[in-house]
Order: structure tokens, then sequence, then C-alpha cells
């Protein structure tokens, strides 16, 4: 067979509300036509399952080496041993299960000379199913022979496609888990449930299958990822703007707090521990079976417990950046700096961190962990910090403490964020040439983290005005950090960021 989630073929057949059921796959190797013709015109009327026969002829075990390494979907094989060769049948027979690794189709032997291939010899050597003398092959016997072996090779089959189901259950529940937000999450069970029924390897295109993930948050149902072929529902539109079937079944569903289904649709509910509800909903272009049905339900009760937590690790993400923006943001303008300095650094540091090959999760912790630059100024005395002139050397000295300050402060939390927020505090102003504060760090000994927060910092502070000095143009400051790469900054990030000159100019090009 192929390697569709083919179940129980009594609910295929009974699903099928009038479809023709796909036939048996049945072929005949024999050399002599005649064989053919009485095998097809007495098994003419035979069904199982609501499924007929259909044949396939070979007449040489040569010219059926060739059709079985091309198709894998032949239920049963009715093979002649004496053909080409005295033997001919029995090394097909040989090809099939060791070199093909085909262990499902069933085979039987069928010789009109026993005395060529003893039968108990033959049973015995070869992975074959049954043995029949072709005299000994009435009418009634040949359908006891095709009951048996279909069924046989039916209930593998069943096996076999559980196995493929459980597999692909729990390497879709993996990629799931592995998502770090709501966007990456939708999108990620939208294509594992696709891997999961095997829908792509199909060939399925997006006009033959519309699916949705939605969530039920602040109150309102909205949609937070759509395929291909509802794509103009962007992220977050209302349900009310679903098509009018789509938004019937979703909010009956909903409405009943159970999982629906319909001949081809789906629509999976599911409510976490802490009260979000969440629906699935996918359209087929042909009627699903119930054990499809099944592993729709495994999947959609397992993605529940990794959306709880998703929701729970991106409010309390959420939580804690608003929380680092306020206290950065109060920590700046007891400063000098402009309110916007802080934001600026995180998007430029964010900037670097994408050119130097982070990952999305690292690239957003250290946008958020480079606002906390400067929180070590948290300790400084006001008439330092605030001090409209240049500052005195006793007065200088004071203000080079805030990096250790600030990593005093952020090293008290647990979370790996205030710890990259720590390192970036401490290192800010170490220099590539080992002439910065507070450790004289040289090169690699400052981390990568310290390295991008230090040329973010210099840089904004460049175009920002202060009492210090005018605003400088953003061509004069990226002169300057160009020119100081090897002495100030590490002369890899200094190449990463003129190879961003357009990024960073559209972002001070932003209000």
């Amino acid at each position: 067979m192929t390697d569709d989630l083919v179940f129980s073929d009594e609910q295929e057949a009974e699903q099928t509300h009038g479809h023709t059921a796909k036939p048996w796959q049945v072929l005949v190797v024999d050399d002599e036509p005649a064989v053919h013709e009485v095998t097809k015109l007495v098994m003419s009327d035979f069904e199982m399952d609501g499924r007929r026969l259909e044949f396939t002829h070979c007449y040489s075990a040569a010219e059926a080496r060739t059709l079985l390494g091309q198709r894998n979907d032949i239920a049963l094989i009715l093979l002649d041993v004496v053909m080409e060769s005295e033997h001919a049948g029995l090394d097909l027979a040989k090809y099939i299960r060791e070199d093909l690794g085909n262990l499902n189709v069933r085979i039987v032997l069928r010789t009109g000379q026993p005395g060529q291939a003893p039968e108990e010899q033959v049973i015995r050597d070869y992975d074959i199913n049954d043995y029949k003398e072709k005299t000994d092959l009435t009418r009634r016997k040949l359908i006891t022979v095709f009951y048996a072996g279909l069924r046989a090779y039916r209930d593998l089959m069943r096996l076999e496609n559980a196995r493929r189901g459980l597999v692909r259950s729990i390497e879709a529940i993996s990629e799931v888990g592995d998502s770090h937000s709501l966007r990456s999450f939708a999108s990620a069970v939208l294509s594992q449930l696709n891997h999961l029924l095997d829908l792509q390897g199909e060939g399925l295109c997006a006009s033959r299958l519309s699916a949705y993930t939605a969530n039920a948050g602040h109150g309102k149902l909205k949609v937070l990822a759509a395929t291909d072929a509802f794509s103009e529902l962007m992220l977050e539109d209302e349900v009310e703007n679903l098509p009018e079937v789509v938004r019937t079944a979703i909010l009956q569903s909903l409405g009943e707090k159970v999982s629906r289904h319909g001949e081809r649709y789906y629509a999976g509910y599911f409510r976490t521990k802490a009260g979000s509800e969440s629906l699935i909903y996918m359209e087929f272009p042909e009627p699903i079976t119930n054990q499809a049905r099944e592993l729709l339900e495994l999947f959609s009760r397992n993605v529940a417990s990794t959306y709880d937590s998703l929701l729970l690790r991106e409010e309390t993400q959420n939580t804690q950046r608003d929380t680092i923006a306020t206290l950065s943001g109060a920590i700046e303008r007891r400063g000098t700096e402009s309110a916007r300095h802080i934001e600026r650094v995180g998007e430029l540091a964010a900037l670097l961190a994408r050119a130097s090959g982070c990952s999305d999760a690292e690239i957003e912790m250290i946008r958020v962990a480079s606002t906390l630059h400067d929180v070590g100024k948290a300790g400084i005395p006001d008439q330092i910090l605030g001090k409209p002139g240049p500052l005195s050397a006793e007065e200088w000295a004071v203000m080079r403490t805030h990096p250790t300050l600030g990593h005093t402060l952020l090293s008290r939390s647990s979370s790996r964020l205030h710890a990259m927020g720590a390192q970036i505090a401490q290192e800010h102003h170490e220099r590539w040439d080992g002439s910065g504060y507070p450790a004289g760090l040289k090169g690699n000994e400052i981390s990568l983290v310290g390295r991008i927060a230090a040329l973010a910092d210099v840089l904004d502070s460049l175009v920002s005005a202060s009492p210090y000095k005018p605003a400088w143009d953003l061509h004069q400051a990226l002169d300057y950090v160009f020119h100081e790469q090897g002495k100030h900054f590490d002369p890899e990030l200094v190449q990463r960021l003129q190879d961003q000159v357009e990024a960073v100019k559209a972002l001070y090009q932003q209000p």
C-alpha cells in the first residue's frame, strides 16, 4: 500500500457514502496466459470489506521484478514457480523479501510441477504465506486463499499505519513543543498536523486543504495562524471574519466545549488547566477515517499542555520586559541621555546579534538584556549623574563604578535574562584593546553580548544629544565606529555593522 493513513477497511467502506472504495491490488505472475484469464474470471465478483479486486499481470519473474521495484501497493501475489527458469518464482519471492524488504505483501505460491519445488522445503526455506498446486485451486479454494491473504495483509497494514501514526504524533508534538512564541506555536501546529496525516506527502496544495488555529484570549476568539488558502486572514483577525461554514463549526465546538467533526472537517477543541480555550479547524478534500480523527484528538490533547505552558511563559516574559523597560527608563531619566536611548540600544544589539548568527530566542534575549546596560546608574548620586558639566576626577571615579553596581544588582536574580543583563552591565565599557573598565578585559575575554552592547551603546550615545555635546550625524557616528575597530570595538562586529548600514539608517528614521 501507499504511505497513506489506511485503517479499518470496514470503517472506510462505511464512510465513503457512495464513493468507490480503493480496490485490493492483486498481482498474478505466471507464464501461462490462460492462468491469468481463469483467475480473473473466477474472482470477478469477489469483494471484501466493500473493496473489489484489481488485477495486474506479469508473465515472467523479470517483469514482476521491474513492477515491484516501482510499486508498493500490492496486497497479494499469486506466484508461479517455473517460468523462465525452474526456480524463477522462488528467486522472485526471495528478492521481494530480502532485496525489496517488502514483508507486508502476501505471497501464495502456485505450481503445476510440485516435484520441482517440494512443499515442505519451500515453506521452510522461503518466506511465503501459502503453497498451492494449480490443479487443487477450485473456485471455492481460491476464494479461501484470497480471504486469508487479504485479511492478513489488511491486519499487517493496520499495525504498520498505527506505528506510523504514533511516530508522526511523537514527532509532531515534539516540534510544537519547541515553539518559542504563540505565533510560532500556531504555525507549528498547522505544519505538524499536515505531517501527522501525511497530507503533504500526497502533494495536497493549499487549495485542497484549509486550516485554522484559533485562540480564545481576552474573551474574544482570534485567528493566530492560517494556511495559505486563507492568507488574507492576518494574525489576530477576529473569528467573525472567517467564512460562514468555518465560523459556525468553530463557534459550535466552542459553545459545546467538545471537538466536532463532519465527513470532511475536524474542529478540535481543547481547554488548558489555565482556562484558555483553543480550537484547531481543518477541512479535508475527502472523507477522513475514524482513526485519523483519533490521531487528531490525541495530538490536540498533547498540544494543550504545551499551549498552556507557552501562554504562561509568554505572559511572564511580557511582564518581565515591561518591568525592565520601566526600570531602565526611570534610570535613564535620572541621567542626561535621551529617553529612547535604551530602546535603540536594544534594537541595535538585536540587529548585531542576528548578523552574528544568533537564534531567534537568543536575539530576543539580547535585545531585552542590552537595555539593562546602565542599570547600575541607580546607585550613582544625583549630583553626579545629573551634573551638566564635565565630571571631576573624583566624580568620574564614582561614575565608573556603575558597571559593577549593575552587575551586583542583576546577579541577585536567577533568571537567564537577568544573568545576561548582569554580564552586559559589567562589560559594556570594556574595550577590545584592553583599555576599558572596570576589569580591563581584552579581545575575546569580553563576552559576545558585552561586545555587542558596547558597540550599540556608543553608537547611539554619539547620535543622541547630551549636555556635553550636540548630537552627531549618523554618518559621522558610523565613521567613528568604523575607525575604532580593533581598538574600542570587535573588528568582526564592526564589519557586521557595516553590512547592516541600511537597517541602521532605517532604525534612526523611525519617529
